[in-house]
């Protein structure tokens, strides 16, 4: 059978729907995407539709976008896993199962199930004003933004089945945006985010998704203690431990730097004095700052305590000297033993040269008269070059003593 054939058998279904008011629409299958309708460009999404009436072979057809070919000709049992996706597969699904007691031998058509394919474009970038910590009660704006003009963007919570959240974007020349004010902060809206963008043409192709951002609720337990061993002032370059402490049965403790994205995140431990506590050891520290702490469960990850009272730490010594001094040894130490080495192999071939210049010792002989001296003297020579410095003895010969010449003449 065609899937023409089967589309045409399912909305046929609707005129005769009168003469058989026994297969109603509560008798229509349900489709549903696994693990969701947002799929990554070649990754698999599993299409089940399931029937009221515990019937498992049905069909499916694509009503927009570009045709599925492994869709034609199918009559499927229970589940269909498609992949990998492509763009082709973006669109809108819908699934007619057998009915033996219909005319057309099928069902009415079931839900609507869009599938979008993501990867086409780059990712756009997710904020959140003021932050991402907001307490219980508060708005927090989520601000999806792109150097690409998306005339639509799509905020989704991961873990959440339900269609992402479609926002008309706002085009300006440096790209586009979107605002989403989301609020009162409430357990059930926190979790971790991210955004996509898509043009008006192919809605259902979507951009790359945005780096995940974590909304988490605070203020829901009584605040942790915040102290710090062996001090809140420390060296520059020494180690301080902050140790976070409550009664409450915290399984995880949150460390936190004032005008820092991001947060330490250690399991807590029962100590012998009843509380349970965590150790967050920091160093070699560098710069200080306002420390806070928050304690949370396990069973909800993004509710969290009231923050700690902020614990200053400060950091005595010029860390940035240290900086530089450690920097410039750096650069200086490789450059001396490469100046040494030079050095030695500059001097070693100097020597080597002199040598090979210098005379061969059996003709290199002093001569001196001396009045005063009649024994052969050792006379000490000083050869220096730029290098090396020898002393040679040279022995002088033997001189007969000066006799003034007899005269003969009478």
């Amino acid at each position: 059978m065609s899937l023409m054939v089967v589309s045409m058998a399912c909305v046929g279904f609707f005129l005769l729907e009168g003469p058989w008011p026994h297969v109603g629409g509560q008798d229509k299958p349900f489709l549903s995407a696994w693990p969701g309708t947002v799929v990554s460009e070649g990754q698999h999404v599993t299409l089940q539709c399931r029937s009221h009436l515990g019937f498992n072979e049905f069909s499916l057809s694509k009503e927009d976008g570009m045709p599925v070919p492994e869709l034609y000709n199918r009559i499927f049992r229970n589940s269909f896993l498609m992949g990998p996706v492509t763009p082709a597969h973006a669109g809108t699904y819908r699934c007619c199962s057998s009915h033996p007691h219909s005319p057309t031998g099928w069902s009415a058509p079931s839900n609507p199930v869009v599938i979008m394919v993501t990867g086409v474009h780059r990712k756009p970038s997710l904020l959140a004003h003021p932050g991402p910590l907001v307490k219980s009660g508060e708005t927090v704006i989520l601000q999806c933004w792109s150097d690409v003009r998306f005339e639509r963007f799509l905020l989704h919570r991961e873990g959440i089945t339900e269609d992402p959240l479609r926002l008309v974007g706002q085009l300006h020349d440096a790209g586009s945006q979107v605002n989403y004010s989301m609020g009162p902060m409430t357990p059930a809206l926190a979790g971790t985010y991210r955004c996509f963008g898509s043009v008006t043409h192919l809605p259902y192709e979507l951009s790359a998704p945005s780096d995940p951002l974590d909304i988490v609720v605070v203020g829901l337990y009584g605040k942790p203690s915040l102290s710090a061993q062996p001090g809140p002032t420390v060296q520059a370059g020494e180690n301080v431990t902050l140790s976070c402490s409550s009664r409450s049965l915290f399984d995880i403790y949150h460390l936190s730097r004032e005008a820092e994205a991001g947060e330490l995140r250690l399991t807590a431990v029962l100590r012998v004095n009843g509380t349970f506590q965590a150790n967050f050891p920091l160093g070699p520290v560098t710069h200080g700052g306002n420390y806070r702490c928050f304690g949370s469960f396990r069973a909800l990850p993004h509710a969290w305590s009231d923050p700690s009272d902020p614990l200053p730490v400060s950091v005595t010594g010029n860390s940035r000297h240290l900086h530089v001094l450690i920097g410039t040894s750096v650069v200086i130490i490789p450059f001396a033993i490469l100046l040494f080495f030079l050095l030695h192999r500059w001097c070693a071939n100097k020597k080597n040269a002199v040598v090979m210049d210098q005379e061969p010792a059996g003709n290199r002989t002093v001569n001196r008269e001396d009045s005063d001296e009649q024994d052969p003297q050792e006379v000490t020579y000083a050869q220096l070059n730029h290098c090396v410095f020898t002393q040679r003895k040279i022995t002088r010969p033997s001189q007969r003593p000066k006799t003034p010449p007899t005269d003969t003449s009478v």
